[in-house]
């Protein structure tokens, strides 16, 4: 079970009980967060505050729209299952694709309801480096497992043929052209369940965030009986740690994965989605969901004056991101093989290297917060 508190949030804990131990307990807890900022005289940002407009404005509106996009894929490759055609598979992919795009907003926030049940995994098996989800799909697919055909058959069996990977294996993988007749009639219904499946998880997870008293209600109120967040400076700790382990997990494990240091060192089929030519588009989404949430958590105005360049720089470097990736949208091999767009997913690995140090270094020493941790490494 993945747990809540990375390295990052344990080492301001430990900054927290030294202080504490040292009658400080005070200089840990308020800042940035009772400076004054450019409001009404007296006006302060609270943690509860910026966790509070997180939730509001971006994390519970973009699990409503995975939902939403779930269910209009599972819809989708339902009418596939009853009436195949070259145009309803089309019309099933496409919803696929909003699917995805939406999921790649909201999945970097990696904690909370979303890593309760597995439903992370379940949701995404990826990286997948010895191919295990493959070989399952393509083993369900050859041996036609009526169990995996419905949606509560298939939640029981492996992670690694649940989520949306194995789902971009049905529509998009060997065989795929299968599904606009009727020799595609047991791949279907396998996509519907595994359509199905990721319905469910999409909702679970929008109405766990969407409970008053749920686990939202625990990070916007922290204090020493709070099982979790035991101030506010853990509290905005957690909502750093999206940022700086989602800006790694974007540039570390999806990007450098293919990229290569140049394009004879290029591994187009080790990137994510690059059977649906979405690898760009998921890149860009995930930085765009970090831009959502930025501007939705306030983080800014919580900074002092002299401070406020650092998230104009911010907003800036995380819109240029999401361009340099659209603009390498598509097949991942032809991306690679073309010189130009190529060059903008370099620029982008660039432009995530300079919000990892705007985010870990700039942001949270004005917070007086210590980065440099990861939760990706396992710890």
């Amino acid at each position: 079970m993945l747990k809540h508190l990375s390295r990052f949030r344990k080492s301001v804990a430990r900054f927290c009980d030294e202080n504490l131990r040292q009658n400080k307990l005070a200089a840990a807890l308020v800042v940035p967060f009772a400076l004054a900022i450019s409001q009404p005289a007296g006006a302060a940002v609270q943690a509860s505050d910026v966790v509070k407009s997180a939730v509001d404005g971006f994390i519970r509106p973009a699990y409503a729209s995975l939902q939403q996009h779930a269910a209009a894929t599972a819809k989708a490759v339902e009418a596939l299952c009853a009436a195949p055609s070259q145009q309803a598979l089309d019309a099933a992919r496409t919803e696929f694709a909003g699917a995805v795009t939406a999921w790649s907003a909201i999945e970097i926030v990696r904690f909370g309801p979303i890593t309760e049940n597995n439903r992370l995994e379940r949701m995404l098996y990826w990286p997948d480096r010895k191919g295990l989800g493959l070989k399952q799909v393509q083993a369900a697919l050859a041996e036609k497992d009526v169990s995996a055909t419905d949606a509560a058959g298939i939640a029981g069996k492996s992670i690694a043929m649940q989520g949306l990977g194995a789902l971009e294996f049905v529509l998009h993988g060997t065989d795929a052209e299968m599904l606009a007749g009727k020799d595609g009639a047991y791949r279907c219904s396998f996509g519907s369940a595994i359509a199905g499946n990721i319905e469910t998880i999409a909702t679970d997870v929008s109405t766990a965030w969407a409970k008053p008293d749920g686990f939202a209600a625990l990070w916007a109120s922290p204090g020493p009986d709070n099982p979790l967040y035991r101030d506010g400076s853990e509290a905005v700790t957690e909502l750093m740690g999206v940022f700086i382990n989602g800006l790694e997990l974007v540039r570390d494990q999806r990007l450098k994965n293919f990229l290569g240091a140049n394009a004879d060192a290029a591994k187009p089929k080790q990137a994510i989605y690059w059977r649906s030519g979405l690898t760009g588009a998921s890149l860009a989404a995930n930085l765009d969901g970090m831009n959502r949430l930025f501007q939705a958590s306030n983080l800014g105005d919580a900074l002092p004056k002299d401070d406020r360049w650092i998230a104009d720089s911010i907003e800036i470097q995380l819109v240029n991101g999401v361009a340099a990736a659209k603009e390498a949208s598509g097949s991942v091999a032809e991306v690679l093989a073309d010189p130009k767009r190529r060059a903008a997913l370099e620029h982008f690995q660039l432009i995530t290297s300079s919000l990892s140090n705007l985010f870990g270094t700039r942001l949270s020493a004005a917070f007086g917060l210590t980065a440099g941790f990861s939760s990706l490494d396992g710890d």
